[in-house]
């Protein structure tokens, strides 16, 4: 019985945990004057609730963005893609040696308010994070791979 309460507590926690579109008219308007202000070449945003924070995802050029702002329209996170190349070496070897034979499918650059830089390499339906040095710190599961 415990075990079956503990089950459905941690499905319910990770359901409120994913991403939920949402239409820009429902995203407060200081959260979306702060994002215009910041991104105003912006094309093709698409917005995001994670939590109490909201997420636009956009392109500038020919780059896949997103930006991270809380409820107060304050930056929390920006997320940048690179090019696999890109990636720390130490990350790129802890794949080959770990994941062989695996096609790094995305490669994106996390930089949070702080100014903290990790590495994000998607593969195979898991985000495979690392820090600036690519040193790995954890694998999490992909939530937007059906997105594109």
């Amino acid at each position: 019985m415990k075990k079956s309460m503990l089950i459905t507590a941690g499905l319910m926690i990770s359901l409120a945990a994913c991403a939920q579109k949402v239409k820009e008219s429902e995203v407060p308007a200081f959260v979306k004057d702060a994002f215009k202000k910041s991104y105003k070449d912006a094309k093709e945003v698409k917005w995001e609730k994670e939590g109490a924070n909201f997420e636009a995802e956009f392109e500038i050029g020919e780059t896949d963005q997103s930006v991270v702002l809380d409820a107060a329209g304050h930056l929390v996170e920006t997320e940048v893609e690179i090019k696999v190349e890109e990636l720390p070496s130490g990350a790129k070897d802890y794949i080959a040696k770990n994941y062989k034979d695996t096609k790094i499918k995305e490669a994106t650059k996390i930089t949070d308010a702080k100014g903290t830089v990790t590495y994000e390499a998607e593969i195979k339906g898991k985000d495979l994070i690392f820090d600036s040095t690519g040193k790995f710190i954890k694998e999490e599961v992909d939530t937007h791979e059906d997105k594109d």
